[in-house]
């Protein structure tokens, strides 16, 4: 991973690269995974091989992922990895145009479709994971009263505490101390709304 921080999306082109339903799956994916190839990856989202490789590169034209060094001994295996942290795209840089307000929100709702499935098969598999991990997960809604400038700054501050835990996580990680650990996913939404 060449970036540490989130790249921002800005363009249309690469917003609707992202904004597919299997290159998001395998963006995500290729997240977790930190470096992996298209059979890896072809295997947890079971499409063909061929298929993924075209989309990899897709992703790669946008400069979403980028080559990473073989991780094994077979010259003909490609690696990739994402090319930064993460990626941030925000309805301020779409909505200057119709065609690029349209996208941003199909983007969005695609990407809270994926979310939503990702937790409700959690819900589905939660007896497979214990009573440790089912305590450990939190599950909750905050009704706040909030200036845009208030929720703007919870944004900022979530995120940064998140940030601290992925770090603290990949130190650990790094050290060896990997018995336990598994992937999480945290999903946060801050949003106005009417009664």
């Amino acid at each position: 991973m060449s970036g540490t921080e989130n790249l921002p999306i800005t363009d249309l082109g690469t917003l609707k690269a992202l904004a597919h339903p299997l290159r998001m799956q395998l963006y995500r994916g290729l997240c977790v995974a930190r470096t992996a190839t298209a059979s890896q990856l072809a295997e947890q989202v079971d499409e063909a091989v061929s298929l993924v490789s075209y989309h990899l590169r897709k992703l790669a034209e946008h400069g979403l992922i980028e080559a990473a060094e073989p991780q094994s001994g077979d010259g003909r295996e490609r690696w990739w990895q994402p090319s930064s942290q993460g990626v941030s795209i925000r309805d301020k840089d779409f909505r200057d145009a119709p065609e690029r307000a349209s996208a941003h929100l199909a983007a969005t709702r695609l990407f809270h479709e994926q979310r939503a499935d990702m937790y409700r098969r959690y819900l589905d598999e939660r007896p497979t994971w214990g009573a440790e991990w089912n305590s450990a997960a939190p599950d909750n809604e905050s009704l706040l009263r909030l200036t845009p400038a208030e929720l703007a700054e919870l944004g900022a501050e979530l995120l940064a505490l998140a940030r601290k835990y992925d770090e603290k996580g990949r130190a650990a990680e790094a050290a060896g101390a990997t018995e336990g650990r598994e992937n999480v996913a945290l999903h946060v939404y801050g949003f106005p709304f009417r009664t």
